[in-house]
């Protein structure tokens, strides 16, 4: 089910306006009084660090950024390092890794044996050597959501996960895309399925502000639907995407598209329950993604984070 640009545009006049209820203070001093982390997701460079991984974390590190989160584990590396190889890295660099995108796909649960597999226990295992909080998985398969009652039976697996980074003193976590708000399954929109049936104390949200805009969403509505269960947010701008693209909206540097990126974050501090907030471009506008990285820092800089 899509949502028609006239719907859209309602719900963002909504949006906006119930805002404009929020208490008038200053965002900026809130976002100082309050503990929390301003990071970039990987993915945001994902060429630079194809390329050159180390060069590419010691120039992040120089614009001003001091976590970062991962989106490249694969047979049990980061990047092309070992964990404890990845970690000392960050050390030697002066970064820290709180949290990574790792997909937890079909077969990291054996329903049979009622127990994760052990490739998804070693993913478990390389997060924590990396220092992370959360193990975030970035998608849920299409197979795990064909139907309403197939979604909510891997939810119990999501809490179970929860259970099982626990353990390593870390939280599991769910990033969303844009199907989340536009696939209903029994009348429940996928999104709110995930929301009313994970244990918050176990599974963690990470809001995707722009994602959410290609499944017909609109950010801020969602902060306020659900109030305190965002632990996470990935920073983000949207635009128009050119025409022929696969996606209607594209990203793009902070404070120059749709999403009112700066109410979304302010909000997310002051009524979100979020403490982590990860820049994320993933389209550059014949900008280099090394500039748009700086460019975005610089912007939540001077909003005060």
């Amino acid at each position: 089910m899509h949502h028609s640009r006239r719907n859209f545009l309602k719900n963002s006049a909504l949006a906006v306006a119930a805002a404009g209820f929020l208490p008038d203070i200053s965002f900026a001093a809130t976002a100082k009084k309050h503990k929390h982390i301003l990071g970039i997701q990987l993915y945001s460079v994902r060429d630079d660090m194809k390329v050159d991984p180390s060069g590419t974390l010691q120039k992040l590190a120089a614009m001003g950024y001091k976590y970062v989160e991962h989106a490249n584990y694969i047979d049990r590396k980061f990047y092309g390092y070992g964990a404890k190889e990845f970690r000392s890295l960050l050390d030697g660099i002066g970064l820290k890794m709180l949290s990574g995108h790792t997909r937890m796909d079909p077969q990291a649960w054996d329903a049979g044996k009622k127990d994760f597999s052990d490739g998804w226990k070693w993913t478990i295992e390389d997060a924590a050597i990396c220092g992370q909080q959360y193990v975030i998985s970035p998608w849920l398969d299409e197979s795990l959501r064909r139907t309403y009652d197939d979604l909510l039976r891997y939810m119990e697996v999501f809490n179970k996960c929860g259970e099982l980074c626990k353990k390593s003193g870390m939280k599991f976590g769910y990033h969303n895309h844009d199907f989340e708000f536009s696939q209903v399954l029994d009348n429940h929109k996928v999104f709110d399925t995930i929301m009313q049936h994970t244990d918050p104390n176990l599974v963690a949200q990470q809001l995707d502000m722009g994602n959410l805009y290609n499944g017909g969403a609109v950010a801020i509505a969602i902060v306020m639907q659900y109030p305190g269960r965002f632990e996470l947010m990935h920073v983000k701008d949207e635009i128009e995407a050119p025409a022929g693209s696969k996606e209607k909206y594209e990203s793009t540097i902070l404070g120059q598209g749709i999403v009112g990126t700066k109410q979304v974050t302010d909000l997310g501090l002051k009524s979100g329950g979020t403490h982590q907030f990860i820049i994320e471009q993933e389209s550059y506008q014949e900008k280099t993604p090394l500039d748009c990285a700086k460019a975005d820092l610089d912007v939540m800089k001077k909003w005060g984070y």
